[in-house]
Order: C-alpha cells, then structure tokens, then sequence
C-alpha cells in the first residue's frame, strides 16, 4: 500500500486513543500477534504506550490492504488508519478497524515464542527488550530513577559526577576490575563515595547516579557486575541525620511510583497493597547483635561477627511487610572508611536497610571517618598503604567536618518494587559473570 508519510502531528499514541474512547486516529507501532480468520484478521498493535487490537475485515477492504494484511508478519513496523470501535472481546474493550496499512519495516520470523529458556531470552535480550513484562518493569525503573532524583531535589542536595576510571579501591581489592591505561594499570570504579566526599566541601549535600562495577563472583538473584549506584554524602551529618533522610527518601520514591506506575505493577503482578506499609509505617530497627541472635535460631553456623548474605537477609525479611534498618555492624565487618562508634568502638555507626518480602540488603550507609589520625590508623589497620589514600586523607587535614552518606543499588530497589523474581528483569542489558553480549 501506498507510504502513508505521517508527521508527528498526526500521529496518536495507543494510550491517547483508548482514552478518548471513540474517533478516527493515525497511529503506528508494531505488531504483536495476528490471527487470520476466514472474514477477518486480527492484529495486536503496540507502541511504549500500550496495546490495542485491530482488525482488517476482508468482505469491505481494499484488495491491496488485504493484500498488506496477509503480508504483514509478527514485530512488523506498520502506520495505520482507522476508526476505533467499542468491542467487550477486545483485550481493552475497544478495537481499531484498520481502513489504511503502510508496512514501514517487514519482519523475518521472530525468534521469540512461548516457554523459552532464561539463556535463550538473555541471548536475544535486544529483542526481549520489546517483550510488554520488560516495557513495564523499565517504566517502573524509570520512575524510580526520576523519583531519586525528585528527592534530591526537594532536599537541596546537588546533583555531581566522579570518576569511573580509579586508580584505587572503595570496597576492597579482590572484587575491582583492572583495565589498562596508557600503560599504567586503572580499575572500574566500585563507587562513586570518595569523589563525592570531595565534592561535599564544595557544594554542600550531593548525590550522583552512575554505573559500579563489582567483580564478585557471586551467582545470585541480586547480584551484578555493572549496576546503577545512587550514592548520597551529607556534611554536618550524623547516624540519626542519615536514617532519617533514607527513611524519608524510600517512603517518597515507594509512593511516587504506586502513584504513577500503578498499571504497570499490576501488570507485573505486583499488588500495589503490598507497598502500603512502606509508605505509612515507621520501618523497623534493630541493632546488628539482635538480628543474627535471631538469625541463629535458623542458620546455627552464625554467630556474632558473621556477615549477612543473600540467603541469611532473605530468610530475615521475608515475612516483614516493611524494611528493616540494621545498625551498629561490628567494625570487622566494614571497610576502613566508616567512623567507630566513641561508646563502643568494635561498633561501626553504620545501617543497612533491608528491602521486605525477602529481597534483602538495598542501601549500605554510615558515618565516615573525619578525624585525620583515626583514618590513617584504620587505613593501616585494614593493612592497606597510607600513601595509596593520601588524597582523600588530606580531606581530614583540611578543614574536616562530621560527615554521613550512603549507596543505594536502584536495580535492587527496582526489583522489589516490581516484585521480580531476579534482578535481570529489571534492567535493560544485565552484566554478570557469565554475561557481556548482546
């Protein structure tokens, strides 16, 4: 048929005309399904917006736009005309009765079907991407993307940058990914902190959101080796400063994505009711100690001093309704740079909050070290080299202020939101340790 040539003007997007309800509308998109019956084929379109059926009807047609309909194949590219009709067996209650067809990009046969493997679809991931479980779950990430960032806002914190290339590690060595550099040896950044504790000095509360990189060799549903890291630093802050504007943070982004992805959720399975407790209940606390005492009545192999893994902080919040807040982790336990508490120092001033319903760890945060003399007494203690930190040791030696902060993994966050079953399906292309393609 002929090259319709629609401006951008024309066009309707699938969720503006099932709201409108009735009309004439040019529309485009691709097709999803299509069913040919003996008068009548029918077609699911969709776009980012959403879905709608549509229908050419054989006995009042054009020859060459039943000509087209025939042709057409699944994940086409189509421009359509048509008048939108109310149908009750229509997937939405309305379909689209196609009165012109311009087939833009004619598909081969599409690989994807039903009941194929997790590592097939991993393999065709830039072809999955399409699939309407994916489109919802990256709306969803989108909000809470925009949602950080909107608290951010609100809280007079400042949006910056660091550097993904290092020339040192945050967390700890065995888990950076080395690159060359001009002959010199560099690594991915496994957090944004430092820079942003440089930056604090300069502009006050800030924030960034950019790629780290772990090279754990860790296998489970939560873990990957590029994530999204939202990381915050806030001068003058303490423990109780943190907590607080983290508990405050998690109730806005929750709340503003039950408002806007509301179909979405639903569509992902997720019951929105589920979220409530989060948005209208103070969350739970407890100290590090009374967690694993309790944790033990399960795992008898722990005992203080243990870290939490993904299987312990699973078993811990699955039953809860809303996070937990663990504090006062013992100071093995964390690396050089968080502050010890002066009551009590094999305590770290510290928190991690668990997301509930057994998705575990999203935010670790604390209080940094801001005394000069302590720090290079951690550094050395961790048994790591003064000098390797030497920059970030003059930060204490100049005009140093009590400080707090926090990393918060948004695919995690995401993922229980949406209530995914693992983090993959929740970011666009997944890195793991088995995965660098598509």
């Amino acid at each position: 048929m002929k090259e319709l040539n629609y401006l951008e003007k024309d066009i309707s997007k699938i969720s503006q005309i099932l709201k409108k309800g009735k009309g004439s509308f040019k529309t485009r998109g691709w097709f999803k399904r299509k069913r040919e019956l003996k008068n009548k084929i029918f077609f699911i379109l969709f776009d980012e917006t959403s879905e709608l059926q549509c229908v050419v009807d054989r006995d009042k047609a054009l020859k060459d736009l039943i000509k087209d309909a025939e042709k057409v194949t699944i994940q086409s590219s189509v421009e359509l005309e048509g008048q939108l009709k109310k149908d009750e067996r229509a997937p939405d209650g309305f379909e689209l009765q196609i009165k012109k067809m311009h087939i833009v990009g004619l598909a081969q046969d599409f690989p994807i079907g039903k009941d194929l493997s997790t590592e097939f679809l991993m393999d065709v991931r830039h072809l999955w991407l399409r699939s309407a479980k994916m489109r919802d779950a990256l709306k969803v990430r989108a909000t809470v993307f925009d949602s950080f960032r909107k608290f951010m806002e609100k809280e007079n914190v400042v949006e910056t940058q660091g550097a993904m290339f290092v020339s040192g590690s945050v967390e700890g060595g065995s888990t950076l990914f080395e690159v060359p550099y001009f002959g010199k040896k560099a690594f991915l950044t496994q957090s944004s902190q430092f820079y942003l504790e440089v930056l604090m000095h300069s502009l006050g509360k800030v924030y960034t959101i950019a790629p780290s990189f772990r090279a754990e060799k860790s296998k489970t549903r939560r873990h990957l080796t590029e994530f999204w890291h939202a990381e915050v630093e806030l001068p003058w802050a303490h423990l109780e400063d943190i907590i607080d504007f983290e508990e405050r943070m998690i109730k806005f982004m929750v709340k503003t994505v039950v408002e806007k992805n509301s179909k979405e959720l639903k569509a992902l399975g997720r019951n929105t009711e589920d979220l409530m407790p989060t948005i209208e209940q103070k969350f739970h606390r407890k100290k590090y100690k009374d967690v694993v005492k309790d944790a033990m009545k399960k795992f008898s192999y722990l005992k203080h001093g243990s870290d939490l893994g993904e299987k312990e902080e699973r078993e811990i919040t699955k039953s809860l309704k809303k996070p937990l807040i663990i504090t006062h982790y013992p100071d093995s336990l964390k690396p050089f740079y968080h502050r010890r508490n002066p009551d009590n120092p094999k305590e770290i001033l510290c928190n991690d909050i668990l997301a509930p319903e057994g998705f575990g760890e999203i935010i670790g945060s604390g209080e940094r070290v801001w005394n000069e003399k302590k720090l290079v007494e951690q550094i050395k203690k961790d048994k790591l080299n003064p000098e390797d930190y030497q920059w970030y040791v003059d930060l204490r030696k100049f005009g140093s202020v009590p400080r707090a902060g926090f990393g918060m993994g948004l695919d995690r966050f995401t993922a229980w939101i949406v209530n995914a079953e693992h983090i993959r399906d929740v970011i666009p292309l997944p890195r793991t340790m088995n995965r660098i393609a598509p």
